[in-house]
């Protein structure tokens, strides 16, 4: 169980801070459904190509973080990860995944990038 902290007063915005809770609630869920039906996809997919796999689903705070410390623990032989392609703009303002596993990864990395 998490401690959450709701400072409340007589306005309207307390009010409606109070509510949020249910909001995050549904997110939550939400959530949950997505890495499922994602885990679900992907086992198939694999299943279907002919590979053993286990599919897990992590939460990271940075997925870039995330996959990288993963690797590392598992001590895979290699990553495979997609690109969006983003433009350099783009990828200067939001980072890019792909270009963070390629530099911090102690394995070899394949980018797969659709064209």
């Amino acid at each position: 169980m998490s401690t959450v902290i709701i400072a409340i007063d007589e306005s309207k915005f307390a009010e409606n801070a109070f509510k949020c809770p249910g909001r995050i609630i549904e997110l939550q869920r939400e959530a949950q459904q997505k890495a499922a039906t994602l885990k679900e996809k992907f086992s198939a997919l694999a299943a279907n190509i002919g590979i053993q796999a286990e599919v897990r689903i992590e939460k990271a705070e940075k997925p870039s973080h995330g996959i990288v410390d993963i690797a590392n623990k598992e001590n895979a032989r290699f990553i495979v990860t997609g690109s969006r392609g983003m433009g350099v703009i783009r990828r200067t303002i939001l980072g890019s995944v792909s270009d963070f596993i390629l530099h911090h990864a102690n394995c070899p990395v394949f980018v797969y990038k659709m064209q």
